[in-house]
């Protein structure tokens, strides 16, 4: 029963890796696929997703024909506002502190910034270690003894197959 339920495994590896190395192989120019725009109809109009790059976009019948928008994007757009407020808060601090006036209770002063403070960031001090070439031929054989093996397992699933059928 193991060997059968490795085999039905393998077989789905196999199916899927073929299924990946078609898509791939298959992928259109722009402007070629009927697929890559799903439309849905809200109102007069239409949202249009796009199946490639993620942007969405509302279409409509304007005096000049029909037209898209594209939406913008909601979680860059929070962003810029998430940033454009810190930096309007540390300024509002600044200026309250410089007329000798105090902060608001709860309200801390920004911490002033330093070389040191520049030193815990992840970009500076990097803990990516790379690995050495035998480490590298080590996971290859390991890769490749792997998929020996399935491959066997396919032969041998497909000659017991053959036997049955």
């Amino acid at each position: 029963m193991t060997r059968l339920t490795l085999a039905v495994l393998a077989a789905g590896f196999v199916l899927a890796g073929a299924a990946f190395a078609q898509d791939v192989s298959q992928s259109a120019p722009p402007g070629a696929d009927d697929s890559r725009y799903t439309f849905h109809r809200v109102g007069d109009n239409f949202v249009r997703l796009d199946g490639r790059t993620g942007y969405v976009s509302v279409c409509g019948r304007e005096a000049s024909g029909w037209a898209c928008r594209t939406v913008p994007d909601e979680r860059a757009a929070l962003e810029e506002t998430i940033g454009r407020l810190q930096g309007d808060n540390a300024a509002l601090k600044k200026e309250l502190l410089a007329k000798g006036m105090a902060l608001p209770s709860g309200v801390k002063p920004d911490p002033p910034a330093t070389k040191e403070s520049g030193k815990d960031k992840p970009a500076d001090n990097p803990s990516v270690k790379v690995p050495s070439d035998a480490e590298m031929e080590r996971v290859l054989g390991f890769i490749e003894k792997v998929w020996r093996r399935l491959v066997e397992m396919m032969v041998d699933l497909q000659r017991d197959m053959q036997r049955k059928g």
